[in-house]
């Protein structure tokens, strides 16, 4: 991009950007936040973050309530000013820029449609703000109408439309100004949970046309982690551990991660031995010995926790080799139409969640049973003083 087309493209918000997909293409960094920080009467809402998100990247910040992932996104946009740090766009420190003067724009859960301007005039306000040529209003909102498949509704008031129509108007509004940068704020969290996975693969379609970066605020985990291509968990204003949403799950660094990403079994463990591979030897309390990976840095004779998710582990007939197995009893069943979920005891009363599809269940209250699981699907960690996260 020449300079002086960067420099329009950063002092209007909605100029166009060169951003092919990152993790897909370029390496180049979209927002940098650098020490980032908002005290609220001495209490931190964010605490120091550091995290660069990549050109044309759909990266969600999610935690519990209160964690600060709305507040960080506000700093974003301007809406809020930060205590401390930077925040930079495609290079440029936008920290103290007015949040019209910013190449972001940003959807809400409540969408604030103009209610006397039809579907045409909702998403044609910017430009007409702007004072575009009627030619160029005319062809971008046919464009982003066709993009967020509403061509035929352009006269439509949005009393007349769905929630989930009126969620793909107010993202064609923010995207008919091609902003570098498109900000999300819980904009499913008011629908129901049939039309919110539908607007799941709509979202996810559009980014991936559009090209530009998304960075996209939930508390739900699974909306996450269905449409990123990185996430970031939040705790008490901080981020407690940031990548791929499979790296995430399979490896978390925390308990906090581990209980606020999907189910956990978390089973107490002892480390008797370290290996050059990254693996442990571990004595897990009611089921036995077995070789597992897990975080770094672990000692032998340390108590730790083993994480096991209730997917990874099925009732069985005969343990294969390199799995963990026990006897158990089962004390609780609940169908849930594509699969069962099962609570058993092991011996000393601790208790197991598994997940299992109804044809393997092979399972009946109050029965014994022997479960097993591959070493590998266990995962030892440090334990946490902390409670489980609060998901709401």
């Amino acid at each position: 991009m020449s300079e002086p087309a960067a420099r329009t493209a950063l002092e209007e918000p909605g100029a166009a950007a060169d951003s092919p997909a990152p993790l897909r293409g370029s390496g180049a960094v979209a927002v940098a936040l650098s020490g980032l920080r908002r005290t609220y009467g001495g209490v931190a809402a964010v605490d120091g973050i550091d995290v660069e998100i990549a050109d044309g990247e759909f990266f969600s910040l999610i935690g519990p309530s209160g964690c600060g992932k709305t507040t960080t996104l506000r700093m974003i946009a301007g809406f809020v000013e930060p205590s401390a740090g930077r925040i930079v766009v495609h290079g440029r420190d936008v920290t103290q820029m007015r949040p019209h003067r910013r190449p972001v724009n940003t959807v809400f859960q409540h969408y604030a449609l103009f209610p006397h301007l039809d579907v045409f005039e909702n998403v044609a306000f910017g430009l007409r703000e702007r004072r575009e040529p009627r030619g160029v209003v005319r062809d971008r909102v046919q464009e982003m109408l066709e993009l967020v498949d509403l061509r035929g509704r352009e006269r439509a008031k949005p009393v007349q439309l769905s929630g989930g129509q009126q969620q793909r108007v107010a993202l064609a509004r923010a995207l008919v100004l091609r902003p570098e940068v498109l900000l999300l704020d819980e904009p499913l969290g008011a629908l129901d949970l049939k039309l919110r996975k539908q607007l799941q693969l709509q979202l996810k379609r559009i980014q991936h046309e559009v090209g530009i970066t998304f960075i996209y605020v939930t508390h739900d985990q699974e909306e996450a982690f269905f449409m990123s291509d990185r996430v970031a968990i939040m705790r008490e204003g901080r981020i407690e551990q940031l990548g791929r949403p499979q790296e995430v799950y399979e490896r978390p660094q925390t308990e906090f991660v581990a209980d606020f990403v999907g189910a956990a079994n978390r089973i107490a463990a002892l480390v008797v031995a370290v290996h050059a591979d990254g693996t442990y030897d571990a004595e897990l309390d009611g089921v036995g010995a077995v070789r597992a990976p897990g975080v770094g840095g672990l000692r032998a004779g340390q108590r730790v926790c083993a994480v096991v998710r209730p997917e990874v582990i099925t009732p069985t007939d005969e343990a294969p080799p390199g799995c963990a197995h026990v006897a158990c009893r089962v004390t609780d069943l609940a169908y849930l139409g594509d699969h069962v979920s099962a609570v058993v005891e092991l011996p000393g009363g601790s208790q197991l969640t598994l997940s299992v599809r109804e044809q393997r269940a092979a399972l009946a209250l109050d029965a014994r049973a022997v479960v097993c699981w591959p070493f590998a699907a266990t995962w030892l960690l440090a334990a946490d003083a902390v409670e489980p996260p609060a998901q709401d």
